[in-house]
């Protein structure tokens, strides 16, 4: 089916690995603020010692390169030293990224960030967190408002990435489109929109949960639902439901997973224009050129650009059209653009991505396809570990096996 809607091969397969990678998961708390449905963290009441913080990231100096640090929990920002924390991350030479549900994010805090060093902020906000006050049972539309005070604030201090999350569950795929057109008309101040399809464990699953030898109960595991639920919304419905309102959404680079290699396990769409229009979707060539020139420059992969290089669309029209398809389209329709009124010349053009990712699937014979060369493994006892499983490894020491029910472990 994949393959129908994105052909895999004709996309750009970003070049992250375990040891060399754009990204990579701090978690400096378990305590969040927040109890938003299918969290795959359990809020433990415990915020690690800054030593042992510090040690994790000096496992990630060690084992692997990365670009930017995304901190994250539990909620980062209720570490009582987060604006020390993100100072020690600058300072090691990597991107502080805070990834926060933002209810703790003030404009007085965001200053100290900003002092601190904070190249970006992701925020988390959907329909299913459980929000009080005039955001209780609100819709992602209704919750653009919100999204909208937030990208404000940040964009108030200048020079900080603004990034938003949405779990995408059954409930609220329909909306996927508006909360899109939404980043669009905020393109100069919203720089990227996630969007993470749900995943939970639930009663119908046709599997028997073993850690090494021993099976466990499915109940036990943190990120379980007890009653029957969606989890198998694709990376690929979310394009194919784009489409239907925006037929060129043209997605350029992914990450596969680790047991289908025509996954799309992380699906990137790059697209260019201003707060009136979109004029395309960048296509992999330049994806490609912009991780391998910042790889010769930096001895590293981009992860995130800084909000004064993602104004830089004009510029790329004029250089990089002989390149890219999805680039000669976009300078032939800029140059229609500027025929009709020449002083749309002086407005300038944004680039913004959009990321849908598509969490562990259990294959029907019992097969976990995840992320090949996932960009969140965090640190667990000095280990890279996969940061979806992490209360796996917490409570059993090792990752959970899916066995068919009926056959042994063995097969």
């Amino acid at each position: 089916m994949s393959a129908q809607i994105v052909e895999h091969r004709k996309l750009y397969r970003l070049p992250w690995n375990l040891a060399d990678n754009g990204i990579s998961w701090l978690e400096p708390t378990s305590v969040c603020n927040m109890a938003c449905d299918g969290c795959y963290r359990q809020d433990t009441a415990g915020h690690k010692s800054w030593e042992e913080v510090c040690h994790d990231l000096d496992v990630f100096e060690r084992l692997r390169k990365s670009d930017a640090i995304s901190i994250a929990g539990g909620d980062p920002l209720v570490y009582p030293q987060i604006v020390e924390l993100v100072r020690e991350v600058r300072r090691r030479g990597f991107k502080p990224i805070l990834n926060t549900n933002g209810q703790a994010l003030s404009p007085e805090l965001l200053r100290e960030l900003k002092d601190a060093g904070v190249f970006g902020i992701t925020i988390h906000v959907d329909s299913n967190q459980g929000r009080g006050g005039k955001w209780h049972n609100a819709n992602e539309l209704e919750l653009n408002e919100l999204r909208l005070q937030y990208a404000r604030m940040i964009a108030s201090v200048g020079g900080v990435a603004c990034a938003f999350n949405a779990t995408v569950y059954d409930e609220n795929v329909r909306y996927l489109p508006g909360m899109v057109k939404w980043a669009q008309e905020h393109i100069d101040i919203v720089h990227t929109m996630v969007f993470i399809c749900f995943r939970h464990v639930i009663p119908d699953m046709p599997f028997d949960w073993y850690a090494g030898g021993k099976k466990v109960d499915w109940q036990s595991l943190w990120y379980h639902s007890d009653s029957k639920r969606r989890i198998d919304i694709k990376s690929t419905d979310l394009v194919k439901l784009m489409r239907e309102t925006e037929p060129e959404f043209a997605p350029s680079a992914y990450i596969n997973g680790t047991e289908e290699p025509d996954s799309l396990k992380w699906l990137l769409t790059v697209r260019l224009g201003n707060t009136q229009t979109i004029l395309g979707y960048i296509g992999p060539k330049v994806v490609e050129l912009s991780m391998a020139a910042y790889h010769f420059v930096n001895d590293r992969y981009l992860s995130y650009g800084t909000p004064k290089s993602m104004t830089r669309g004009r510029s790329a029209a004029w250089l990089l059209w002989p390149l890219d398809a999805g680039m000669r389209k976009i300078t032939a329709r800029y140059l229609g653009y500027l025929s009709r009124n020449p002083f749309r010349l002086f407005k300038k053009l944004h680039f913004q991505s959009i990321m849908f990712i598509q969490p562990v699937d259990c294959l029907p014979d019992g097969r976990q396809n995840m992320c090949d060369s996932c960009p969140d493994l965090t640190v667990f006892e000095d280990r890279l570990v996969y940061s979806c499983r992490l209360e796996e490894m917490k409570r059993f020491g090792t990752f959970l096996q899916t066995v068919r029910r009926g056959e042994s472990i063995a097969g």
